[in-house]
């Protein structure tokens, strides 16, 4: 898993300075590229310039020159003898493919001395740090909660007695007498009444 983040980082450096480099400017020596004698003051020239890795140097001359690419000696010197790379062909176009310094000179004798020679720095170009990689937490399982067992009733208080007596039971209570309908109550009224009249009656006889 680590290495395949790594080669992805990786991978997306390389592409971001890839499109840097396509994006990369050319510099025509001088501002418009001729490369002569006359005192053009190539170095003056450079030192306003930005050069980046990527961009490119374009050279153009006649036969009685050339472009020689020489080490920081050389170009002190004014010295072809141990050339980097040479340029004879009337046109030349060198990438600044690394960064640091560059130096040109024209190796035909008094050219050199004459101001046909050129320095360059070259910044390295600015990659574009790549995103982190997104990474996906694992997701946890919810647990689930045990289901909790029905508690069990509570012993009944008037069942059980906690100072080991017995438990008091209620009397029955007595079923209440059935109601007697109406017309009986009125048939029970009048017979009473009419007993009171009975015994009125008899004890006013005797009275007499």
């Amino acid at each position: 898993m680590a290495m395949a983040k790594a080669a992805i980082l990786a991978v997306a450096a390389v592409a971001a300075l890839a499109v840097q480099l396509a994006a990369a400017a050319d510099h025509p020596v001088g501002g418009d590229g001729s490369w002569d004698a006359s005192g053009n003051g190539y170095d003056a020239w450079s030192a306003k310039q930005t050069f980046k890795q990527g961009d490119t140097l374009s050279f153009k001359f006649k036969s009685s020159h050339d472009v020689t690419e020489v080490t920081k000696a050389g170009y002190d010197a004014c010295s072809g003898a141990n050339p980097v790379k040479s340029y004879t062909s009337g046109s030349a176009t060198v990438k600044l493919s690394a960064p640091g310094k560059r130096y040109f000179i024209c190796s035909i004798p008094g050219h050199c001395a004459a101001g046909m020679k050129l320095e360059v720095t070259v910044a390295a170009a600015a990659a574009t740090a790549p995103a982190p990689a997104k990474t996906t937490k694992p997701r946890h399982k919810r647990s689930v909660a045990p289901t909790p067992a029905p508690a069990a009733p509570a012993p009944d208080a008037a069942a059980t007695s906690t100072d080991g007596e017995l438990p008091n039971v209620s009397s029955p209570t007595a079923a209440p007498s059935p109601k007697s309908s109406s017309g009986a109550a009125t048939l029970a009224s009048k017979a009473v009444v009419g007993l009171a009249v009975a015994v009125a009656v008899a004890v006013a006889a005797l009275a007499m």
